[in-house]
């Protein structure tokens, strides 16, 4: 912290006038002359010339005024980081989030104990559904931030982009299908197995299947399961190919129960999304998580 001397002569030097300084300090011009002279006395320089009723800089003077200058920002700006950290440690509140399986299970636990440990008193609630009922627990103001896959036809929300995501084809290490290249004629005919419908996955899968012009009624679907984890647990057991995020099949993939397909000419890329009402102004809290996922994911 600045001492009042230096605070003194930098209100003098900012305005180069003596009693100019006494009004803003609310102190007598006596006073200011005297906190003048104490610098200038500890320093062994003189700070101020005087020129008639002008009030001028020494080249000392000049230099004091360019190092407080400084001063005076980082002081500033420790000012503010200490009050970050101190509203961060004690502030209390409930921050309800709502996010997609994919999300819930393999992105937002990292990003949830780093936010924990900055907003330690914040009570956090995560609920875990598909994006769909996701998107409805929002409208219907049952939390306050959705986490989901990509963006859906839908008034009064808002989209924020979070992190990049793909879909992948993925068979177990025993099925026929691993380690060959299959052809989107192919896809055609090999057993599917797929997420329930409202599913943010087959979503983002499904689209792409429309772009390519192929129709649920071309594909061989067995099986539809509802959830991520099921879905991967069929696979492991089946012969069947399911569409997952690498994000949600990373540990199986190396622990080599379960190993990419690939298919020619198939790429479902997909985005993950904050969602929030619109026109509805975020909490501090809110920003702050959003701020910490970022960083998490984004660096």
């Amino acid at each position: 912290m600045l001492s009042i001397s230096h605070e003194v002569f930098y209100t003098v030097a900012s305005h180069l006038s003596f009693s100019k300084a006494a009004e803003i300090l609310c102190i007598s011009q006596p006073a200011v002359s005297k906190q003048i002279k104490k610098l200038e006395g500890e320093m062994e320089v003189p700070l101020f010339q005087r020129k008639g009723n002008a009030v001028f800089l020494t080249p000392q003077g000049e230099k004091m005024l360019s190092y407080l200058r400084e001063a005076k920002h980082i002081q500033k700006r420790m000012e503010s980081d200490m009050d970050i950290v101190k509203s961060q440690l004690t502030a209390k509140g409930e921050l309800r989030i709502g996010a997609s399986t994919t999300l819930s299970l393999y992105v937002l636990p990292k990003v949830l104990s780093s936010f924990r440990k900055k907003w330690p008193l914040v009570k956090i609630t995560l609920i875990n559904r598909n994006t769909e009922n996701i998107l409805k627990a929002l409208t219907n103001e049952e939390i306050d931030l959705a986490v989901v896959e990509d963006k859906h036809e839908a008034s009064g929300l808002h989209y924020d982009f979070f992190m990049a995501d793909k879909i992948i084809p993925i068979c177990s290490t025993h099925s026929p299908y691993a380690g060959r290249e299959i052809s989107m004629k192919e896809l055609k005919e090999i057993p599917l197995a797929l997420r329930e419908v409202g599913s943010g996955t087959l979503s983002a899968w499904s689209r792409k299947m429309a772009q390519l012009n192929i129709k649920s009624s071309d594909l061989n679907i067995k099986v539809r399961l509802g959830g991520t984890e099921v879905l991967k647990n069929f696979l492991v057991e089946d012969t069947a190919v399911g569409f997952l995020s690498p994000l949600a099949v990373k540990r199986e993939v190396a622990l080599g129960l379960l190993t990419e397909v690939n298919i020619s000419g198939l790429a479902v890329e997909r985005s993950f999304n904050f969602v929030t009402r619109t026109g509805e102004t975020m909490t501090d809290v809110t920003k702050a998580f959003i701020k910490q996922a970022k960083l998490s994911y984004n660096r």
